[in-house]
């Protein structure tokens, strides 16, 4: 079992940035990829970003491409979600979420591919 455990949400006006970051509990794991989800009020979760761990190839929803960038830290066994140009509509709860085998780059964006997943946290932008 691997808890994911989120931080750096936050309440921000809009036009300003914030850095999501996930760590997982476990050092080493075997996994193909990791992925940033979200789900706002009365909607369904839906895809923001993902990045594959060995190769670092990076897939964004298209309503975040330019402003968010995700990346990640091998070293620290960390993914980050910066997000900038942040707009009323980006408030919801960010979830993190790791995916231990390989799928194609578009079944990256499905949330039922991901195995773990952590409590998530709340991005809200005023504005």
């Amino acid at each position: 079992q691997v808890q994911l455990v989120e931080s750096g949400g936050g309440l921000v006006q809009a036009g300003g940035s914030l850095r999501l970051s996930c760590v997982p509990s476990q050092r080493t794991f075997s996994r193909y990829a990791m992925g940033w989800f979200r789900q706002a009020p009365g909607k369904e979760r839906e895809f923001v970003s993902a990045i594959t761990w060995i190769g670092g190839s990076t897939y964004y929803a298209d309503f975040v491409k330019g402003r968010f960038t995700i990346s990640r830290d091998n070293a620290q066994n960390t993914v980050y979600l910066q997000m900038n140009s942040l707009k009323f509509e980006d408030t919801a709860v960010y979830y993190c979420a790791t995916l231990l085998r390989w799928v194609s780059g578009s079944s990256l964006q499905s949330s039922q591919n991901y195995d773990y997943w952590g409590q998530g946290t709340q991005v809200t932008v005023s504005s």
